[in-house]
Parts: structure tokens; C-alpha cells; sequence
């Protein structure tokens, strides 16, 4: 079982993390909220440890066929990256039509469910839990936002955005993709659950006999395919005392130790830059008198707010490889750094639309050949991505080529 500790920010924590996980267990209870889940997606969404990293790793204790049960939900994540790079901005928007038209579901988030108090354990449960550690077990993601879509009618966009900003492993591409999935409108079918479903893998505390979602799939289908423009909290069952939201910050925390190069440590130099994305190892390759510098874009952060948790996680261990933390614009930045000999980093969509104005980009380490044609489904893509395929160790030998 996964104890919600806080995660330490280090890459010997995501190293322990990774020598810890039992492939045979993980696929027998992952679905579990005590299950033996790894715990590894702040470290991997961060690029403490990479997904190639993670799977040799675990090789060297297992002898793992490729369609093991932990190496498929390793796909998952590249899968959604490689919709996020055929779709763009389109991940932001529905993908499908789905169960109601969207002028049904409501542009705000309800203040029960952002206070923990709607009176439904399972999920006053998980946004507790998502307050106090920055994370949640994929089930209980998943229950949320079965809820708040099909039950309190509200838009997947709207609580996507919400969830993103409190969780310390936010990706927004599994993240927005993982919500189209439950409503429906990034597949042909949404997805819902029930008490029954709850208490079968979730403790006690979790379970919400006698709350709305005490029913049928056939009852709750029904709802989910009903309008309901004025949605209500459960008020037969009992209330926690409200919480308040912790807030989100467009900006890191000032005691966090924020410099600026001048021009003149800047120039003839070697710049590698390190972002939130990229708090690996630093390359072997780099030349010994680089400048490592680390950035957060306010461009980014602007539209996408964190909590004062994972700018406390990713400054720490930008702390640890990078003397200069740099915060500003990609403006600022690009004059600064235009008397460098050269600029480099590693390339990450979350970054794009400024990134390769400030550096020369190299490509982030990916576990599955490429897919070079764009697939709607899991499925589908898993197939290409898999072919030929027959372990873990071949798909770690495979993972250069490109796939048709």
C-alpha cells in the first residue's frame, strides 16, 4: 500500500520509488485506493526520472512481457502526449459531442465541491486528500470527475482546469484527456461508478451508502442523460465542516530565492536551461563551463496557476541542479539570453509557444516508437505503438524507431 506522504522533491526519492514497485502486485490492486499503486507521477511529470528510466529500472528485478498490465499503463501517458501533439489546443475543447449538449453543463464549479462539503464522502474524501498531498489514486480521479460531470452537471473543462492546478503531477494532457474520457467526449462511452463500486475498492471512510450515487449504472445513466440546470448538493447525507481551497499562484513564492543573469554572465557562454519539466540528471555531454540556468515562464503561468505545494516541490529540486532560478517572460528572457554562444534545453509542450525562442531544443526521452499517424483510440494507437513487440526489453532495445 501507497501511504500519502508528501513526496520528497529529490531524484534519489523517484529512484527509491522506482526500485519499490512490484509489477505483479501493481496490476493485481492498482484499481484499489490502497493498492500497491507506484506513486511515480509528480517524479515522471516533472522529468525526475523518465519513462525509459522507470521501465529499465524495473526490468532489472522482472522479466516483463510488453503487454504487461505496467507497462500498458506506462502508454497511457505517452499516448495522450501524442494526441496533445496531432491535436494542439484541440485537447482543450471537446473532442465529441457528449451526453448533453454543452450549453447543459454549467461553466462553474459548485462551492460544495470545491469546500469538501457536498456531502458525499467518496468525494468530500478526495478533495481533502487532493488539498492536503497534491495527489490522488487514479480511481478517485476518476470518481470525482464522474461526479461533478454526470451528477452535478458541470463542463469537464471547467473542473479539468480546476483539478490540474492542485495536483502536483498535472499534466495537461492526461489531465484534460483523462476528464474527456469520463465525460464521454473523448470516447464513445463515459464513464460512471456507484456506492457499490466505491466500497469494492476504496476503505471505509470512502464509502457513500445512501448518497445519489447509491444506485443503478441504469439509474445513474439515466442521470447523467438528464439536464439539470440548477444541480444540488446531497443534503440527506451528513456534512463536514467546509475547507477552504488553498489558493493557486500565477506566481512562485517570493522566499523561494529568485535571480536574474545579467548579460555579462550571459555572454559567450553556454546556457543550458532547466524548466519544470526537465529536473532530471543534468546531460553528461554538457561542456564544463555551462551556465545552468533555471526558468518559469510567467507566460505559462498566467493561464496556468499552481498550487503553493508543487512551486515549493519544483523549486526544490530546480534548487539542487540549477544556482540561478529565473522568473520572467519569454520576452525578458530572449533579450537577456541573445549574448549567449548558445542556448540549449529540452524540448516539452507544456512550453512550446516560447521555448524554442529562448533555446536550441532537444527531444525529451520517450518509451514507445514514434506513432507518426494520428490515432483516435488507446487502442489503436497501442497496437502501432507495440508491434512486433514481445517484452519490456524489446521495447526498450525498439523505442528509436519510428512506427507507420
Amino acid at each position: 500500500m501507497m501511504l500519502l506522504e508528501t513526496f520528497p522533491p529529490t531524484r534519489q526519492a523517484a529512484l527509491a520509488r522506482v526500485s519499490a514497485v512490484r509489477p505483479n502486485d501493481y496490476a493485481r490492486s492498482r484499481n484499489a485506493i490502497e493498492g500497491a499503486v507506484t506513486g511515480l507521477s509528480p517524479y515522471i511529470t516533472h522529468g525526475l526520472i523518465s519513462l525509459p528510466e522507470v521501465l529499465a529500472c524495473v526490468t532489472t528485478k522482472h522479466s516483463l512481457d510488453v503487454q504487461h498490465k505496467f507497462v500498458f499503463e506506462l502508454g497511457w501517458r505517452e499516448y495522450y502526449r501524442h494526441v496533445w501533439a496531432f491535436r494542439g489546443q484541440g485537447i482543450f475543447e471537446s473532442l465529441r459531442e457528449g451526453l448533453l449538449p454543452q450549453a447543459d453543463y454549467s461553466a462553474l464549479l459548485p462551492t460544495d465541491i470545491r469546500q469538501a462539503a457536498t456531502g458525499v464522502p467518496v468525494i468530500d474524501t478526495a478533495v481533502r486528500t487532493l488539498y492536503a498531498t497534491g495527489y490522488l489514486h487514479n480511481h478517485a480521479r476518476m470518481w470525482l470527475a464522474s461526479y461533478v460531470v454526470h451528477v452535478r452537471k458541470v463542463h469537464w473543462r471547467v473542473a479539468a482546469d480546476w483539478l490540474y492546478g492542485h495536483l502536483l503531477d498535472g499534466d495537461l494532457a492526461s489531465n484534460h484527456l483523462s476528464w474527456q474520457w469520463v465525460a464521454g467526449t473523448g470516447n464513445s462511452k463515459p464513464y460512471l461508478f456507484n456506492a457499490d463500486n466505491v466500497a469494492r475498492y476504496a476503505p471505509a471512510p470512502w464509502h457513500s451508502p445512501g448518497s445519489v450515487i447509491d444506485q443503478s449504472y441504469e439509474e445513474l445513466g439515466r442521470l447523467a442523460r438528464q439536464p439539470m440546470r440548477c444541480a444540488r448538493a446531497d443534503h440527506n447525507m451528513p456534512i463536514q465542516a467546509a475547507l477552504i481551497e488553498p489558493s493557486l499562484l500565477a506566481e512562485p513564492p517570493p522566499d523561494l530565492g529568485w535571480t536574474k543573469p545579467d548579460e555579462a554572465a550571459v555572454a559567450g557562454r553556454e546556457v543550458w536551461l532547466v524548466h519544470p519539466w526537465n529536473l532530471g540528471d543534468l546531460p553528461t555531454s554538457l561542456p564544463a563551463n555551462t551556465l545552468v540556468v533555471g526558468v518559469f515562464l510567467t507566460d505559462f503561468h498566467r493561464a496556468w496557476p499552481w498550487s503553493e505545494r508543487r512551486w515549493r516541490f519544483v523549486a526544490s529540486r530546480m534548487a539542487e541542479i540549477a544556482a540561478i532560478r529565473w522568473q520572467g517572460d519569454a520576452a525578458s528572457m530572449a533579450e537577456t539570453l541573445k549574448c549567449a554562444c548558445q542556448v540549449r534545453s529540452v524540448g516539452e509542450p507544456h512550453l512550446a509557444p516560447w521555448l524554442a525562442r529562448l533555446a536550441v531544443c532537444e527531444a525529451a526521452p520517450e518509451l514507445f516508437p514514434a506513432v507518426d499517424r494520428r490515432c483516435d483510440s488507446f487502442s489503436q494507437w497501442w497496437t502501432r505503438a507495440s508491434q512486433g513487440l514481445a517484452s519490456a526489453t524489446d521495447l526498450l532495445a525498439a523505442r528509436q524507431a519510428p512506427v507507420a
